[in-house]
């Protein structure tokens, strides 16, 4: 706990201390708004592309000096004009990309700007981070321009500067677009951060990291995290847990018993018993990491993380309204609005709000109401420092639904509306997240960021629940009346530092981060109640009175966490990348059970102690081209008790996968294929000598191949597309009977396809159509693989258009309306239907 106290105070100390810093150093760069007319000569960057031969020179060249820097935005990036002193055209002698950076190198010129030796700019346009000029050698120039999320348009101008004076008999050059940096389609992200916690691109990334972008939740019209994730190889829907978290699993581990694979939010770990159902609204990508990722992100399922990456605040004014209607009462408006508070644009905000309602395609009696409420408000203390503050807050009233029962081997034979608890459950959650992200930057090459989040969640059940019986016809279930609370406290705190040591470049990220958590659940019980599949009578025996029970269960979990990384990325060659790292946790966990009367009172603690490396090693043979290889572990800890009281040994994992992506079709594609091999031990199993209580010596390995594509094929054609084989197994465990049992839940197939096509000029221009489908192969229901559910198909369309600033759009999910199981949970109950044929028509509109 001391450990825990020290390093808290050191990181907000050095936060405070870095904010005094940047407050004293900010400078007002202004902007000038007025567009340049001339010529505009476009080339496509290329990583590491030479252009010094574009002219033959066969005299000295003369010097030129820039006298004047003007930025303006343009219609997806920016324009960086250039203003000289004499009639000469600027050429650029290279261009390269590093990350979200385009990079353009001009010789036989001199920075001569009259109040400073460099030119920097901070978010100069909606998606630029920052613009730079400078002088980088004898008469060379270096602009760098850095997109927020992704490699950013960029066109590069020169232009006579109007105080030049020329002789009486020369006529000023028109100006020339020198070098231009294209953005890359939409559905083919290039950079992604969740991999190594620096904004790499994704070809010089030695991990598997898949991105869906905000373009394909449009076009599909995705409103569920679940529906988001299809596109993506190896991940799988594991439930809801009766309406109070999205559960996931990524390569085969993770599920609603043992707790589903991590859901980020910006790149940082948030803890709790439950992780909400996040909201679609305010993001602007989903990132996926496959494998053990511990060194980054701390305790975790060793399959891998989903990153959730929140929409920011921008320079130039956005606003975006939508509304969406569809069967079942769907009814969900959205606004989003953005911009400058500011005339000097050093205040910036963003809002979403949402709100949505909808009926439920089972028979339940309640409705779902869903509120969303996310403002940001960043300021820009000065040219190196800025810290956004942010909230989301979202509510929710849905009905609690524990989906269909087992019958015999297999799901029983009722209509998926069927509702095997009661009509009238319900569940209320109320999730909020607050905290704030600061970043100071010592120099383009050297910043520190710090963040803090506080996680509340609260929940309220009030249903017929687990753990459901099935004895022939009938179903037993109990009354449960049950309150939980989440709170959570985080501190992270990272450097990012650029150097080399001879001819070898690195990128060094060294990091603390710091959680405090307390979980509280109570319950109430009520007697079994039976419920008869085919001829349900739910009034049978009514639901009791919560203030007539007594409470049967009052659990309070708290937990301390550090966590200590280092990682660095290091270029040997510039196509020649290897990436390793080691990060220290240390896990302190407080199992209160307060007495009841049904339980005596009784407590645990455990600490944890725990050294995960990583390692990754990528070839690029030729640009477009990579190969690369991992090995990594993870590291979490357990609350399972053994029969003497203590906490089992936290689960260990370990993995490898080899792979290749490659660029296609002039870098508007990206492909990754991959081969993995992950193994957790440590795995709770049942105590043969005390079947209530647990030993450590499970053991569960999970093999397969993954192949995702994304990008542009063609100008308007677009795909996203994904396959997975999983062979996942147990292969030790004290019930000899499951071994060599494959999980439940997880297909040993999955494959999805999203492609569409948006007429690009004439008449109809931006009218647009997309198709697709979902194929998920037979899954067993429990770990003793005793009962199946059966494979689907099921189809998705779209039409869509849009003009200027407005977009019609109607999707259709389910064409064939396939019934259909979405997810089990390893028991007799928890089998989720998925939904049956669904339409969404949108209309939205930029203003």
């Amino acid at each position: 706990m001391k450990r825990y106290q020290l390093a808290t105070a050191v990181g907000l100390a050095g936060t405070i201390a870095l904010c005094a810093s940047g407050i004293s150093d900010a400078q007002e760069e202004r902007l000038s708004n007025q567009p340049a007319q001339g010529i505009q000569l476009t080339e496509r960057e290329q990583p590491r592309t030479q252009a010094a031969d574009l002219l033959a020179q066969t005299e000295p060249a003369a010097i030129v000096q820039v006298t004047g820097v003007r930025v303006n935005s343009t219609e997806g990036g920016i324009q960086i004009i250039l203003e000289t002193d004499q009639d000469i055209i600027l050429q650029p002698e290279a261009t390269r990309r590093e990350a979200k950076t385009f990079i353009a190198e001009i010789a036989n010129a001199v920075l001569a700007l009259p109040d400073r030796q460099e030119f920097q700019l901070t978010a100069p346009a909606p998606g630029i981070q920052s613009v730079t000029v400078t002088q980088s050698g004898n008469n060379r120039l270096e602009i760098r321009v850095t997109g927020e999320t992704e490699f950013p348009t960029v066109v590069v101008q020169s232009q006579l500067s109007p105080t030049a004076t020329l002789p009486e008999d020369a006529e000023a050059a028109e100006e020339e677009v020198i070098v231009t940096g294209d953005r890359p389609s939409q559905y083919r992200v290039p950079n992604a951060s969740t991999a190594t916690g620096t904004d790499t691109p994704i070809l010089e990334t030695p991990f598997s990291v898949q991105v869906v972008p905000q373009e394909v939740l449009r076009d599909q019209q995705a409103i569920r995290l679940e529906d988001a994730l299809t596109n993506i190889s190896g991940v799988s829907s594991t439930g809801t847990n009766g309406g109070r978290e999205a559960a996931f699993s990524i390569r085969g581990f993770g599920n609603q018993v043992s707790s589903g694979a991590p859901v980020l939010r910006d790149g940082y770990r948030l803890y709790g018993n439950f992780q909400g159902i996040p909201e679609l609204a305010n993001l602007q990508q989903i990132e996926v990491l496959k494998g053990p990722a511990s060194i980054l992100y701390g305790q975790i399922e060793p399959g891998g993380v989903i990153n959730l990456v929140s929409k920011q605040p921008l320079a130039e004014p956005f606003r975006e309204a939508e509304f969406q209607l569809g069967n079942r009462e769907l009814l969900r408006p959205r606004l989003d609005v953005t911009g400058p508070l500011t005339d000097n644009g050093d205040l910036l905000y963003r809002l979403n709000l949402l709100f949505q309602h909808e009926k439920p395609f089972r028979d339940f009696d309640s409705d779902t109401n869903r509120l969303l409420l996310a403002p940001a408000l960043t300021w820009k203390i000065g040219d190196r420092t800025d810290i956004t503050f942010n909230l989301e807050y979202i509510r929710q009233q849905s009905a609690a639904d524990f989906g269909l029962t087992r019958y015999g081997d297999g799901v029983a034979p009722v209509s998926r509306e069927f509702v095997a608890n009661h009509p009238d459950d319900s569940v209320t959650t109320n999730y909020l997240s607050t905290g704030y992200n600061f970043e100071h930057r010592f120099s383009d090459d050297w910043k520190i960021r710090n963040s803090f989040r506080y996680i509340s969640y609260d929940y309220n059940y009030n249903v017929i629940a687990l753990p459901f019986r099935v004895i022939g016809d009938n179903i037993i279930r109990f009354y449960a009346d049950q309150d939980g609370t989440d709170r959570s406290y985080s501190l992270f705190t990272n450097v990012v530092g650029k150097f080399s040591t001879g001819s070898v470049r690195h990128t060094l990220t060294a990091g603390i981060d710091l959680n405090h958590s307390d979980s509280r659940i109570t319950t109430f019980f009520g007697n079994p109640t039976p419920l008869n599949i085919f001829n349900p009578n739910y009034d049978l025996i009514p639901k009791p009175d919560r203030a007539d029970l007594p409470p049967f269960g009052d659990n309070r979990t708290t937990a301390n966490r550090l966590g200590i990384y280092l990682q660095d990325q290091i270029y040997l060659l510039d196509n020649l990348i290897l990436v390793a790292g080691l990060r220290y946790d240390t896990v302190t966990q407080k199992v209160t059970n307060i007495a009841t009367a049904f339980t005596d009172e009784s407590e645990s603690e455990q600490t944890n102690d725990a050294l995960t490396p990583r390692v990754g090693l990528l070839y690029r043979p030729i640009p477009e081209l990579t190969l690369f290889a991992n090995y990594s572990q993870s590291f979490k800890p357990s609350t399972a008790l053994t029969a003497s009281g203590s906490v089992l040994e936290p689960e260990e994992g370990e993995g490898f996968e080899v792979g290749v992506k490659t660029e296609l079709f002039d870098q508007r594609l990206l492909a990754t294929l991959t081969y993995f091999n992950i193994t957790k031990k440590n795995v709770g199993a049942t105590d043969p000598d005390n079947p209530l209580f647990s030993i450590a010596v499970g053991e569960q390995k999970s093999q397969g191949i993954e192949l995702d594509i994304a990008g542009e094929i063609l100008p308007g054609w677009k795909i996203i597309t994904s396959y997975a084989y999983i062979d996942a197994n147990v292969t030790e465990d004290t019930d000899e009977t499951v071994i060599d049992n494959e999980f439940f839940g997880i297909p040993k197939h999955k494959a999805s396809l999203w492609t569409t096509y948006e007429i690009q000029q004439g008449s109809l221009k931006g009218l647009g159509f997309g198709a697709g489908f979902e194929y998920v192969s037979n899954r067993y229901g429990d770990l003793a693989n005793s009962f199946q559910v059966g494979d689907y198909l099921i189809g998705n369309a779209a039409i869509f258009y849009r003009r200027d600033n407005y977009r019609f759009a109607v999707n259709i999910r389910n064409i064939g309306n396939t019934n259909y199981i979405r997810s089990v949970t390893g028991s007799d109950s928890g089998i989720q239907p998925g939904e049956p044929l669904t339409v969404i028509g949108s209309f939205s509109l930029q203003f």
